[in-house]
């Protein structure tokens, strides 16, 4: 059994800086967990606007507090971003992320990422 509290991640491999600074990731499960999915909670200031791109990985994404909206780059859709609002980013899709107010969401990659990881200048996780 795993079991872990937001102390043990704050400080720790897990915890790690995005986009400039605008958020922050706490990683609860990474690949050395043998669980073969890391599941994270993530919060994004307002003003964040990334473009962004996992060729890599897959991501579903479970927002619990404040509002945003996520394009999808190849159509062109914007999907309006609230608490209680999942998207999974299935196929590897371009999107384009922007919070309008501070955002917190539990987020799921598979494969796990090993810690640190940050994008690359591709745009996307690599795969370690």
């Amino acid at each position: 059994m795993i079991v872990k509290t937001k102390d043990d991640i704050i400080g720790g491999k897990g915890d790690t800086a995005l986009t400039g600074g605008k958020a922050r990731t706490l990683r609860f499960l990474l690949r050395d967990d043998g669980v073969g999915f890391t599941l994270s909670d993530i919060t994004i200031e307002p003003g964040s606007d990334k473009v962004m791109w996992y060729k890599n990985h897959i991501e579903a994404n479970y927002v619990i507090e404040g509002e945003g909206t996520v394009e999808e780059l190849a159509s062109g859709e914007v999907h309006p971003l609230r608490p209680g609002t999942l998207y999974v980013l299935d196929k590897h899709d371009r999107h384009r992320f922007r919070a309008a107010t501070r955002m917190r969401m539990i987020c799921v990659f598979t494969p796990a990422l090993v810690g640190g990881e940050t994008h690359d200048e591709d745009g996307a996780y690599p795969l370690l």
